[in-house]
């Protein structure tokens, strides 16, 4: 994401011209209101619904927590050893060398003493993330009008589909349905032969 100052009123982001469900969405929306000639300093995406989702990556022991800290040790002799090389060039490759190992080893026990100390509250590896429901593009005042008539009116975002409800009562009986194998079925009802009298033998 490209930074730069805030403009002046950070705080009002303008009134909303288009929402969407997706933030990709609404980067196509403001490359064309940018497109449109509309300033692009009156023009604001604006995250509703905001949730923060942390995804656990792993399990952290004392073997990742060395296994990481040795990188970042070898990332940090390198830088020494560059300075090292830099300031005394006729310097052995041996000295090299043994700063990266110095690194190295000084990285895995920082690691693994910080990992001592929080392993207690906290286990596992995870990245957070910031998601929004839906995003809406807002425009300043000074050129709200441009943007309707670029993007048209305002459209809710498309609500997800929710799958339906699974139902867990008994099925509806059908009569059309044929008999099972096995199943009794009864004589079929006459009601004829119900208004006859009874007649004796």
């Amino acid at each position: 994401m490209m930074g730069g100052r805030l403009p002046q009123g950070a705080g009002e982001v303008g009134e909303t011209v288009a929402e969407f469900r997706t933030y990709e969405a609404a980067q196509k929306a403001v490359s064309t209101l940018i497109a449109a000639d509309v300033p692009a300093r009156e023009i604001a995406i604006v995250g509703q619904g905001l949730r923060s989702i942390e995804r656990v990556t792993g399990r952290l022991g004392y073997a990742a927590a060395a296994r990481t800290g040795a990188i970042n040790g070898l990332l940090l002799g390198m830088l020494f050893s560059a300075i090292l090389v830099l300031g005394s060039p006729s310097l052995p490759i041996q000295a090299f060398v043994g700063v990266l190992f110095v690194g190295i080893a000084i990285g895995m026990l920082l690691s693994i003493v910080t990992f001592s100390i929080v392993r207690r509250r906290r286990d596992f590896a995870s990245v957070m993330q910031v998601v929004a429901d839906h995003y809406e593009v807002t425009v300043g005042p000074s050129a709200i009008h441009r943007a309707r008539q670029v993007l048209g009116p305002v459209a809710p975002p498309p609500a997800p589909r929710t799958p339906p409800a699974p139902t867990t009562g008994p099925a509806p009986e059908d009569d059309d349905e044929p008999p099972r194998y096995g199943e009794r079925v009864a004589p079929p009802h006459d009601a004829a032969t119900d208004d006859r009298p009874d007649q004796a033998p």
